[in-house]
């Protein structure tokens, strides 16, 4: 795929449909979920729940399923899997479900944790972080009480039990699922794209967190690019504007605040940018690149949700 197959879009009209605090925000790790459209109920949308356990009983999951009331088409439905899945549902409102409802709407997989919190930290450093290069976890370096690198055993969950288990509430068109994640989640998406691409055919990174590893994110990704042999995936790389200090989540340890500086220091500022730049010259890998200025890390998780649905319906450039 050529340059001109790579975007770089101001999308100030899509941060009108949100609230003045996601664009000052930084993530607020310790916020209750609280009441969200799945409990409320949708026109455009019905709501199922299912639970899981991961193999090792450490991790216990509530995947929300939102099914469009509108018929599928012959195929099926679109799906999108969103990662932090508590705090991606309660992003989610009905004026952004009704403007899906008309469109060949996907069906909305949140992929949460069975917890009061929209972000349960121990487990998402665990399940959206790569293993070490000869398959093993370790002590994540920002905080020594939690593991990293579950994400194959995370994403053996989700193909093997998660989307059969989807499968049966709603036909689902296999041909076109979506991954969407933010921050680890959006590692966790090239971690995927790197790994086993076939598990979908479009991915949603928003600001990716390419520090890990002092960038061997990057590194792995440009280690596959000499065998990629694919056709018909796309994937949308999306960047805040602010607040990429490394300073992190309010209440973290000096400690951890010091190695997080160092990790983002390790990589460019405009990381994401270069990354997109060079996975867009992938044969059959169609990349497209936004950036949001005026937001920063936190506040961009609710505003690239958009994107990344209107995605799962086929349009990349609206």
């Amino acid at each position: 795929m050529n340059m001109q197959a790579l975007h770089a879009v101001l999308l100030g009209a899509v941060l009108l449909a949100f609230p003045a605090e996601c664009v000052l925000a930084r993530p607020e790790l310790d916020r209750p979920a609280g009441p969200t459209v799945a409990d409320t109920g949708s026109a455009a949308y019905r709501f199922e729940n299912l639970n899981f356990v991961s193999a090792d009983g450490e991790r216990r999951y509530r995947v929300v399923v939102a099914i469009p009331r509108l018929p599928a088409a012959a195929t099926g439905y679109p799906a999108v899997y969103l990662l932090d899945g508590n705090a991606a549902l309660a992003a989610l409102d009905e004026p952004l479900l009704q403007t899906l409802a008309g469109d060949d709407p996907p069906v909305i997989v949140a992929l949460g944790y069975e917890a009061p919190l929209r972000f349960n930290v121990r487990s998402r450093a665990f399940d959206y972080t790569p293993p070490l290069a000869d398959g093993q976890s370790y002590v994540d370096e920002l905080a020594g009480d939690r593991k990293g690198g579950g994400a194959g055993h995370f994403l053996d969950l989700l193909e093997q039990r998660i989307k059969p288990a989807v499968e049966k509430l709603a036909p689902v068109d296999r041909s076109r699922q979506t991954l969407w994640g933010h921050s680890y989640g959006g590692l966790f998406v090239l971690h995927v794209l790197a790994t086993r691409p076939e598990a979908f055919q479009s991915y949603a990174a928003a600001d990716p967190s390419l520090w890990w590893r002092r960038g061997e994110m990057i590194e792995r990704l440009r280690a596959v690019a000499g065998s990629w042999s694919r056709s018909g995936f796309r994937l949308l790389v999306m960047r805040s504007g602010k607040d990429h200090d490394g300073a992190g989540p309010a209440g973290a340890s000096p400690e951890a605040m010091a190695v997080r500086r160092q990790a983002v220091a390790s990589v460019p500022e405009d990381a994401a940018r270069q990354l997109a730049r060079e996975l867009s010259g992938w044969p059959g890998l169609s990349v497209h690149y936004r950036e949001f200025p005026t937001l920063t890390h936190g506040g961009l998780l609710p505003v690239s949700l958009k994107p990344a649905l209107r995605l799962s319906m086929g349009h990349l450039d609206d």
